[in-house]
């Protein structure tokens, strides 16, 4: 297996769910494949072994099925009245009309009559027919099976007209669920044409035009106002604001500068960049997302190997009753012919392609849908799985907050003189609560002013001279050791330090002057996506953090959670999360997808942030917000509690109305005209409810 020769292609012209299956069948059987795997939802095969692209097409020639270069863009899409088949139901559809009409004229036994239907039904049926002796002569039974057997029996019994219907109805639900995939199949088709096929790059001081596929890393990309960016890279000069939103689904543009990273397909709206490449094209994001979204579709639900499993059985036992109706009721004294068209309808109706489909369409339509707005779900049983969701842990830095500190209070005398002194002393300081006052500085216009003698020490703070006067800056306790502060001051400082602020004391020689309280502050929407969740059907939130006790507490209470628990090393986390799941059953964990990776890897579905920066989160993670924001968490358990109620609804109606068409067997009551109608509206019905997936939260994006 380890030697064997792995190859994947795009397929062209696969037309249903069951025909996917066999096509999958036929290639296993080929002689030297070791294995074989049909996406469905992305047309795409995957096959191991040594095996040709003829060997390949011939196990498909069923459904006319092609293959084409996996790296080939798109599939250049026919007109739906140009396509062959279509073509073909017209035509017999034309020579039905025409076999009606003489029917009426004659009569429906009348040579005439009955040669127009042969005619409508060869021509509609040819290619039914040939894959359903096919299949007949190796006791394969699909939905070509079963209507080729219907329409062979309809014809010995001399229900010529009702023969011909059958054929032009069953070619058009043939023709519409064709369209309809293909409609669902559109969300991964457009994530492919998001990046340019071409770009240009600087060569030898010269403005070159390449193909993506022949750039290197390390090329300079040039791109102009209003193009979009090829490949994934960092600006080397220039600024301007890129539009994000086909990557990570953020709306408001961001601005880049030299220095920051970019992403292929995003929009360059203002100015010009030069940037340069850091990944070739099959390793950039969106070939990323596209590679996991087509795997994730190729995974299969839950509900989806159930219906798989029940679809193995329902066949027979419909062909066993079907045989059972046409055969036990003449034994007792029925008439013959009517019980063999009794039974040839229950095979019509009987046929599992309603219920095959009812679960991919909508689990492809719900994981391209999300990926176009910026969520990476990565298979159908995570997609199920956080709408069953309970209970959904948190880390806090990052995640809650913004993951990096800033400037939240300054108390002194002379505010600006005294941001100056302390930003000047902490900006020899490497220190993240030094850096926070150094930029909160550099925002007001603030320089720094030289500092002599400077001294850091270690744990407590930072101390130098600045003019003749020596400044001490640091933590309460160091202050207070060496200074008199006074009462409200000390006051105000553990109201702040209650709040989850760090609170940083300065001295000039040795006499208080003011204090400066750095956070990490809670990100402006962590409130309200925490409101939407409960409002989704969330029960508890908690937050699992390593800070300590008062500062996670301070934030959980502002942001309205249900629990926190803090001081958490990583082993404690994943005991947490061990804990919530015996308690709530589903729980996800939301975390950066590095730091929390035990915690992810151990709850029910682990969603991590920022997928669109670390490759680390698009690995990991078994959901991935593109963009370093909780907004799209809400949409997510929506989306997918919409995608299980439609799965649902799918599973009811295709078995509902075969159930009521098989119950109309008792009067006497079933024809082939209701048989095929049954079958053909359960698909479209299945198929037309799935794609409401498609543009049920397209405008509910901004909660």
């Amino acid at each position: 297996m380890e030697n064997a020769v792995k190859k994947e292609y795009r397929l062209e012209n696969l037309s249903c769910a069951n025909c996917a299956m066999k096509f999958e069948k036929n290639i296993r059987s080929l002689p030297n494949v070791e294995e074989a795997i049909v996406n469905f939802g992305a047309s795409k095969v995957t096959v191991i072994g040594e095996v040709t692209v003829e060997d390949i097409e011939k196990a498909g020639a069923f459904d006319g099925i092609k293959l084409a270069p996996v790296k080939q863009r798109k599939e250049e899409r026919v007109p739906f009245f140009k396509r062959k088949e279509n073509i073909v139901s017209f035509i017999s559809f034309f020579f039905l009309i025409i076999g009606i009409i003489a029917s009426f004229v004659y009569e429906e036994a009348h040579p005439i009559a009955i040669g127009l239907f042969v005619i409508s039904i060869g021509i509609g049926g040819y290619e039914m027919f040939k894959s359903g002796l096919m299949n007949l002569s190796r006791f394969y039974f699909d939905m070509k099976t079963l209507m080729t057997i219907a329409i062979i029996g309809a014809a010995i019994i001399g229900e010529w007209r009702e023969g011909a219907v059958v054929v032009f109805l069953f070619a058009v639900s043939e023709a519409l669920e064709a369209y309809s995939m293909n409609k669902a199949r559109q969300s991964i088709s457009q994530l492919m044409d998001i990046a340019p096929p071409t770009a240009t790059i600087r060569r030898d001081d010269r403005l070159v035009e390449v193909d993506t596929e022949f750039i290197q890393v390390n090329d300079i990309l040039v791109v102009k106002p209003g193009q979009k960016i090829a490949m994934d890279g960092i600006v080397l000069k220039g600024t301007s604001s890129v539009n994000q939103a086909s990557i990570t689904g953020e709306a408001v543009p961001v601005f880049k500068t030299t220095g920051d990273d970019v992403f292929a397909g995003t929009l360059n709206e203002e100015g010009f960049l030069e940037i340069q490449v850091t990944k070739r094209v099959e390793d950039t994001t969106i070939a990323k997302i596209i590679h996991l979204v087509e795997e994730a579709q190729a995974e299969k639900a839950p509900s989806q190997k159930f219906v798989d499993k029940f679809a193995k059985y329902y066949t027979p036992v419909i062909i066993a009753i079907a045989f059972l109706v046409a055969i036990v009721p003449p034994l007792f004294g029925a008439d013959w012919q009517t019980w063999i068209y009794q039974g040839l309808a229950v095979l019509v109706v009987g046929c599992p392609c309603a219920l095959v489909v009812s679960t991919p369409v909508a689990i492809v339509t719900a994981i391209g849908n999300a990926a176009k707005q910026g969520v990476l779900i990565k298979g159908g049983i995570h997609l199920e799985e956080i709408g069953r969701l309970k209970a959904i842990a948190f880390d806090k830095t990052g995640t809650l907050t913004k993951g990096y500190p800033e400037v939240t209070h300054v108390e002194a005398e002379s505010t600006k003189e005294f941001i100056q002194n302390i930003m000047s002393i902490e900006s020899y300081s490497q220190h993240p609560l030094a850096q926070a006052i150094v930029n909160y500085g550099a925002k007001d216009h603030i320089s720094t002013v030289e500092v002599n003698h400077f001294q850091s020490i270690t744990g407590k703070g930072a101390e130098g001279i600045i003019g003749e006067r020596k400044w001490s800056v640091g933590s309460v306790a160091w202050i207070l050791s060496q200074a008199s502060i006074p009462s409200l001051v000390i006051e105000q400082v553990e109201q702040l330090q209650s709040e989850g602020n760090t609170v940083m004391l300065a001295l000039e020689d040795g006499v208080y002057k003011g204090y400066i309280a750095v956070a990490d502050p809670i990100r402006s929407t962590s409130s309200k996506v925490l409101q939407d969740l409960k409002s989704a059907g969330i029960k508890h939130t908690v937050m699992l953090t390593g800070d300590d006790n008062r500062t996670a507490n301070a934030i959980a209470a502002k942001l309205g959670m249900t629990d926190v628990e803090a001081g958490l090393m990583p082993e404690q986390k994943l005991t947490a999360i061990k804990a919530l799941k015996e308690k709530y059953g589903a729980v996800a964990m939301v975390g950066d997808g590095v730091n929390d990776a035990p915690a992810l890897a151990a709850a029910t579905v682990g969603i991590a942030m920022g997928g669109a920066g670390t490759d680390a989160a698009l690995e990991t993670a078994d959901v991935a917000l593109m963009a370093d924001d909780l907004e799209k968490l809400p949409y997510t358990i929506r989306l997918s509690r919409k995608a299980l109620h439609i799965i649902k609804e799918n599973i009811m109606f295709a078995l509902g109305l075969k159930i009521i068409a098989l119950l109309l067997i008792i009067p006497g009551w079933l024809t082939l005209w209701i048989a095929i109608f049954a079958d053909m509206g359960a698909t479209l019905l299945v198929v037309l409810n799935s794609l409401r997936l498609l543009k049920s939260f397209s405008r509910k994006m901004h909660m």
